[in-house]
């Protein structure tokens, strides 16, 4: 573990070779799993107000799932989380060529909608946690169905914390990504 600022960060983000290969997982991580994906409450008011931009790439059974459910369900660890279609699927998937993807990045990436997807779908496969002093821990959640994306990390040389640039800035900012890069750098030059 290493600390910067109020965040204490597992190695395992920096050392974990890891590259998203859609074309094998398909998508997988929008569909398995136990509950949606976590949400922020600011999340959940923009996911709201930006619906019509969205709406138009969601499947029918979406829709549903939202008009029952809502912009957020409680999952059972008292979380804000996605709704999902039938304990499953997220409610904000689409699926193009056989793979499954988020509509409201497909808005997001048109410019038809100011909003990402969430930041803890952005940010997968690290996890997010906030302590009750208000630091936060990041943590590599290991998934069998991303074993294509290791595979693919390795073969390319690519540190998950690289592969993931775009959503830490997003999240936590320029700063602490360069902080992350000075702390590879780091490790490297102890483990030599």
């Amino acid at each position: 573990m290493i600390e910067i600022d109020d965040k204490i960060v597992s190695t395992e983000i920096l050392t974990t070779r890891f590259a998203c290969d859609i074309s094998k997982c398909k998508g997988i991580c929008c569909v398995e799993g136990n509950s949606g994906a976590p949400l922020e409450m600011e999340e959940v008011d923009l996911l709201e107000e930006y619906y019509d931009t969205y709406r138009p790439y969601m499947k029918p059974a979406g829709i549903e799932a939202i008009e029952q459910q809502g912009f957020m369900v409680v999952d059972d660890d008292g979380d804000y989380t996605t709704p999902l279609i039938n304990d499953a699927e997220c409610a904000y998937s689409y699926e193009e060529n056989g793979i499954t993807l988020c509509a409201i990045e497909k808005a997001y990436r048109e410019g038809k909608c100011p909003v990402n997807k969430p930041v803890s779908c952005h940010l997968y496969p690290i996890r997010v946690i906030r302590f009750s002093n208000g630091s936060f821990g990041l943590n590599y959640h290991r998934w069998s169905i991303c074993s294509s994306a290791v595979e693919c990390g390795k073969r390319k040389g690519i540190p998950l914390y690289q592969s993931l640039k775009e959503p830490i800035v997003r999240r936590f900012g320029e700063e602490f990504y360069k902080a992350l890069e000075a702390a590879d750098e780091f490790l490297k030059t102890t483990q030599e």
